[in-house]
């Protein structure tokens, strides 16, 4: 099973989050273990902007780790009309654009998003299935 993971879990691991650290890691590890972990660009830019190299980035998220997806642009479009679905329906302005670009990219790949934030997710995909710790105490 391939899965994609949520920025909020890579910067758990980095960070070394007391909160969410062991949570966050042994869900990688699991699902490591169950297949390849995938991570688009989206993701990639919400997590580097802590960090001054793209070295350290890439050392912090190795290639042979977390596999790299472009966004299809089928998805692309798939997270707009979610947006625009969001918005129109009353949707504050502070859920963004790239957490329906992450949604859409798992939901047109069939993929799970690995995420400790399921909001968006649950209401505009509701066919992808997520590991949170909501399912995955």
């Amino acid at each position: 099973m391939a899965v994609l993971v949520d920025t909020n879990v890579l910067v758990d691991v980095a960070v070394r989050d007391p909160a969410w650290l062991h949570w966050s890691r042994s869900q990688l590890l699991a699902a490591a273990r169950g297949g390849p972990i995938l991570i688009n660009p989206v993701i990639y830019a919400e997590f580097s902007y802590r960090y001054d190299s793209i070295d350290e980035v890439d050392m912090l998220l190795p290639i042979h780790e977390f596999r790299r997806e472009a966004i299809p642009w089928v998805a692309s479009f798939a997270a707009g009309l979610a947006f625009r679905k969001y918005r129109r329906s009353g949707g504050a302005h502070d859920r963004i654009l790239p957490d329906f670009l992450i949604g859409a990219h798992a939901a047109i790949r069939g993929y799970t998003i690995l995420t400790r934030d399921t909001r968006g997710y649950r209401s505009y995909f509701p066919t992808v299935d997520l590991i949170s710790p909501e399912t995955h105490p």
